[in-house]
Parts: structure tokens; sequence; C-alpha cells
């Protein structure tokens, strides 16, 4: 630790981060420790199983270790990073556990929580925080489809099926929350400015 000019407990994020990349085991150990509550605290959200979860933490920091040259802190910050690989890991091992998507009754609670969660919050960089804010704005059907053919990768014919409406009424839908997505994030947020 004399190495270093302060305590490793107060090495910047993203200190830390390169600490991880060079193989430095003093400074891994410090990057898991400082990250390795909120790491499971996002899996633990997205997959309710604690022995899943632990799994996910662990690969979510193998991730870390084998990437951490390519993070960008324009991006967002290191926590953003972390929690963002253990959000997307986390969802593809529910995912593959799951061989049906989620009954519509469970659909409208996962729709309701989508910027209210804890682990929502964790992931609250600029592009998902507007992301989330625009699907929340959506009339719910459109929502619903939107959710169901981006999240749960069903297509058209299931979701009709799945709502009981016609399999026109689920592509206009998709197509319609589509459109309006990509209206309201193309569209500048007051405040930026563009250079």
């Amino acid at each position: 630790m004399q190495r270093y000019r302060f305590p490793v407990g107060r090495v910047p994020d993203e200190a830390l981060l390169s600490g991880l990349a060079t193989g430095d085991p003093e400074l891994a150990v410090t990057f898991v420790r400082r990250f390795q509550h909120t790491v499971f605290g996002v899996a633990i959200a997205v997959t309710g199983d604690p022995q899943l979860a632990e799994d996910i933490a662990q690969q979510t920091f193998e991730r870390a270790w084998r990437h951490a040259q390519i993070y960008d802190s324009r991006r967002g910050s290191v926590t953003t990073w972390l929690t963002t690989i253990a959000h997307n890991l986390a969802i593809d091992a529910v995912r593959s556990r799951r061989p049906e998507p989620v009954a519509p009754e469970d659909l409208d609670a996962i729709l309701g929580v989508v910027s209210e969660t804890p682990e929502q919050q964790a992931l609250a960089d600029e592009a998902s925080s507007r992301l989330r804010a625009a699907v929340a704005e959506l009339p719910r059907e459109q929502g619903r489809a939107l959710v169901m053919a981006g999240i749960y990768g069903m297509t058209a014919q299931q979701i009709a099926d799945w709502e009981r409406i016609p399999l026109g009424t689920a592509k206009t839908r998709i197509r319609t929350a589509m459109g309006k997505l990509r209206i309201t994030l193309a569209t500048p947020k007051r405040g930026d400015h563009v250079q």
C-alpha cells in the first residue's frame, strides 16, 4: 500500500478499474469489494435467485476484468458500466431459464417498475434514463407490445396470440411504439447543446 499516494480504499473508481486491467491483485480485491454489493443487488433484483445472482456477480467481475481497457468514462461512471453488465447478464440468464414469456398480468407490474426500482436507478445514465421515460410515456398497450417484442423476443404473431388481438393490431402497436420512441429519443432534450 505504500506505493500509492493515498490508501487504496480512496483510489478513484477509474484508477481501480485500470488496476484491475493490469492484474494488480490489491487493486482487484479493492475493486471487487467496492462494487460487490451493488452488482449483486442488480443481479438479485432481476433474477430473484440468490445463487444465480452470485454467479452473475462473478461473471460481471470477470467481464469487467477482460474488458476494462474499453471502458469509456464519457459514456458513464464505472458503477453505471458495471451495473449495465450485471443487468444484461441477469436478463440473459432469466431469458435462458424461462422457456415461456412473462404472463400478461405480470407484464403490467414489470412496466410499472421500469423506472422505480433501485436496480433501474443504478442504471440511470443519460441514455437509459431517456429510454425508460420514453417507454413509460407510451400508451399501455403499445408499451406492452414493445416490451414483449424487444425484451422477451416475442414475434408479432406470439404477441397477437398472447394478447388475443389480430396480428395486424399487434404489428401496428409495435411499429407505432417504435416510431414514437425514435422521435422522442431523436429530439434533443432542453439543455442539450449541439457542438
